[in-house]
């Protein structure tokens, strides 16, 4: 990347931009500093992001990180996707109150291949280096470790929240735990970071690297967090967005690698309150954009619908691909819009009935994927929620025999269940 790619904005430009929805920024005055050295001299900015290898498939709310991530790069600076495979073995403890199991390495091996084909959706292939630190963490050696250990105090190690509770609560903290952080913090040294970026949890460990930058007589890097993101069902109340973080425990989560359909038809059915916040944290709009978005919408020169339908293209552009957006935004529009179901379009699934002559239909929804258990199942019959061959359900009990069955399941899930 050349100097040209980084006078695509100025810096105050590059700096609204790149900050933006971020919860935590130190120091304001140092990055200000880096962009400007960086516009002038045409050199772009190495900037550090880590990932340990745990959770190897992604929804939407993990990909915040990745979004400002990109961000950087469509300025024309240098992103490193550190896949934290040495690390990964220890497990960082953030916001845990108890020890982490630590991860075997073909736990980790597997999953970085997942994290691999996953990123490549909203960074940019050719413009990402991805780096193992294991490379510079496994020849420390024990001699290396020593010395990285005594550049750190544990008065200050226990200042971190999880750690000062658990050792005020006299439960275990592991030995190998206050080295996680030190790890991650020399990660920033070998790669002599400009900027790091994380979630708001993992600022103690980003300020250790920015501390330990300063031992090794290395300009301090910029830190930059960013929120964790609400789910679906979240709702405006007081003037503020409030709901659970989205999770694929609580069924508010949009897969990265769900059908085009079902990440489209999710993200329609969000709040328009929540949508501008989604805007704001996902979108590759500029926030002078995104503004006069919203102005066009609440002076009604745009209904939020359509506002909304274009936020989750952009979002299924991103992950399956221009022809996949224009195909679920129809397909919506036709099935949800004007209440058509097209029994011939929907995917067949088939479900074994085993040794017995009926299931249960809760069982039968979970085995088809389109809840994530009996449970809930049960829930969404009794507030409504399925329809079987497009006549409402209300017996949480009912059963079914072999056969082909049209299930609908809540607005946005409908599937042929072929029980056999």
């Amino acid at each position: 990347m050349g100097g040209a790619d980084l006078r695509k904005a100025t810096p105050e430009e590059q700096y609204d931009e790149l900050t933006r929805a971020s919860v935590d920024l130190h120091v304001a005055d140092d990055f200000r500093s880096k962009l400007r050295r960086s516009y002038e001299t045409g050199k772009p900015l190495v900037v550090k992001t880590g990932f340990d290898p745990s959770r190897p498939d992604l929804h939407l709310g993990h990909t915040l990180l990745l979004t400002r991530m990109r961000r950087f790069q469509d300025f024309g600076h240098q992103v490193v996707f550190l896949i934290g495979d040495f690390t990964g073995m220890i497990g960082d403890p953030s916001g845990k109150n108890v020890t982490r199991p630590p991860l075997s390495k073909e736990e980790i091996a597997g999953n970085a291949r997942t994290y691999r084909e996953q990123v490549f959706k909203v960074l940019d292939e050719k413009a990402t280096v991805v780096r193992f630190n294991s490379e510079w963490l496994a020849p420390l050696g024990a001699e290396g470790l020593i010395r990285l250990a005594s550049r750190y105090p544990v008065a200050r190690m226990l200042e971190r929240d999880d750690f000062k509770t658990r050792f005020r609560e006299g439960r275990s903290i592991a030995i190998h735990e206050f080295l996680y952080p030190l790890l991650q913090g020399y990660d920033s040294v070998a790669l002599k970071a400009d900027v790091e970026l994380g979630a708001t949890d993992q600022l103690f460990n980003l300020l250790v690297g920015r501390q330990l930058m300063k031992e090794y007589g290395l300009e301090p890097q910029v830190i930059i967090t960013g929120p964790i993101l609400e789910g679906l069902d979240a709702h405006l109340m007081d003037g503020k967005i409030v709901g659970e973080k989205m999770s694929k425990s609580l069924d508010n989560y949009v897969g990265i690698d769900e059908p085009p359909d079902q990440i489209f038809g999710k993200l329609m059915s969000i709040s328009d309150d929540l949508m501008w916040r989604y805007y704001e944290l996902l979108s590759s709009k500029s926030l002078a954009g995104v503004q006069a978005l919203r102005l066009a919408v609440e002076s009604g020169k745009k209904h939020p619908k359509q506002a909304k339908a274009d936020f989750a293209r952009e979002m299924v552009v991103r992950f399956c691909g221009a022809a996949a957006a224009e195909k679920a935004a129809a397909d919506f529009e036709r099935r949800f819009a004007r209440k058509e179901i097209r029994a011939e379009e929907l995917p067949l699934v088939q479900v074994d009935l085993g040794a017995q002559n009926q299931l249960f239909l809760t069982q039968v929804i979970a085995k088809a994927k389109l809840a994530g258990s009996s449970s809930e199942a049960r829930r969404l019959i009794v507030q409504g929620g399925v329809k079987l061959n497009q006549e409402k359900v209300s017996d949480p009990r009912a059963q079914v025999g072999a056969g082909e069955y049209l299930l609908q399941v809540g607005k946005l899930r409908a599937a042929r269940v072929r029980v056999r």
